[in-house]
């Protein structure tokens, strides 16, 4: 099987999963790991929406942790760190994410209306 995340950075975190999840069953990870390493910058968005296997989760600390010290990644996130030991089912696995992640980090946080309510509120409002 050949996914858009290889020819694309962005894509949600759930989907980076599946793919990883897939691509071990079908004996071909490591291949798909050296394609994500080549990424001049990788999106994971959405990290935590969906909940992670403990599979899952290790196989996605993998990506992270074979970026860190070599090259940028961005996730994005409505979650709150002290909130990422439930999405990685793991107070260890966790902790060396977090310490991974936050080492050489900009954490940029926004918090507003929701900017696809405030669009759709404005498409639906009747005119004047």
């Amino acid at each position: 099987m050949v996914s858009l995340y290889l020819f694309t950075p962005f894509a949600r975190a759930d989907a980076v999963v599946n793919e990883l999840m897939e691509a071990r069953d079908e004996m071909r990870l490591l291949n798909l790991q050296k394609r994500l390493a080549r990424l001049k910058l990788p999106i994971i968005d959405e990290l935590g929406f969906v909940p992670l296997s403990p599979t899952g989760a290790e196989l996605l600390f993998e990506v992270f942790s074979q970026r860190y010290e070599r090259g940028s990644i961005l996730v994005t996130t409505n979650l709150p760190f002290d909130e990422w030991t439930e999405m990685f089912g793991s107070e260890r696995l966790t902790g060396a994410l977090l310490d991974r992640l936050t080492h050489h980090v900009h954490i940029i946080e926004m918090n507003g209306d929701s900017y696809r309510l405030r669009q759709s509120s404005r498409a639906t409002a009747p005119s004047s």
